[in-house]
């Protein structure tokens, strides 16, 4: 795998081609890559909703209108959307929970270990909680590393993908149920393949140069 030719060829795709659907195997490896997405203290702090059916995706497309238009083709054309959600808030509940799993997954074989993770995890999250009073914008930072694993992955599956802020996020909870299950909207990403009236596809990328972005020091 060459990771640079993936990121250099990768790009916002603009239209999709309908008739064209991911294969349910591409569909897991996507899946394991937003489960398996780094988060802050392992702290987990989202939810992810994919629409494969023209019912969910028009759900979603409910959100996509005046000043969000142009996005509702893609939502409605695309193979599969994902939703990615952060908690309301990142409770104790919630913690417990994550402690639990590790344990479970071996993480924390003795007790020093899991009172380490206990303290480390907890410093964070009342940092963010009580001096900070982020925490919100804390969980959302880690739902943006998600979608990140998962535009990159998806070019390396050769699945085109277009991130997507231009929503009504109030409209897309209330139409998905999102605040009764204790979650917010962030941000989506449509997935599946380009059509061939897709302009963007054969435009160059555009980027600052190297040294304007980078100091090594």
């Amino acid at each position: 795998m060459n990771i640079t030719q993936i990121a250099t060829r990768r790009y916002t795709t603009k239209a999709y081609d309908p008739h064209k659907r991911i294969g349910a195997a591409q569909l897991e490896q996507l899946k394991t890559l937003l489960r398996f997405s780094p988060s802050s203290v392992n702290s987990q702090p989202w939810h992810f909703l994919i629409a494969e059916s023209d019912e969910a995706k028009a759900q979603i497309a409910s959100a996509t209108v005046g000043p969000y238009s142009g996005n509702h083709p893609k939502v409605l054309n695309a193979s599969h959307v994902v939703v990615l959600c952060a908690r309301i808030e990142l409770d104790d509940t919630h913690l417990e929970r994550l402690l639990a799993q590790e344990e479970r997954d071996g993480r924390l074989p003795t007790a020093e270990a899991k009172a380490a993770q206990v303290k480390s995890r907890g410093f964070y999250v009342n940092l963010h909680r009580n001096e900070l009073k982020d925490t919100q914008q804390w969980m959302e930072k880690q739902v943006y590393i998600a979608l990140g694993n998962l535009l990159l992955g998806a070019a390396a599956l050769e699945v085109d993908a277009t991130p997507i802020e231009g929503f009504d996020r109030a409209v897309l909870d209330e139409a998905l149920g999102l605040r009764e299950r204790g979650l917010r909207s962030v941000v989506m990403a449509a997935l599946g393949y380009r059509s061939e009236d897709d302009f963007n596809a054969e435009l160059p990328k555009s980027r600052l140069p190297a040294d304007e972005i980078f100091t090594l020091f």
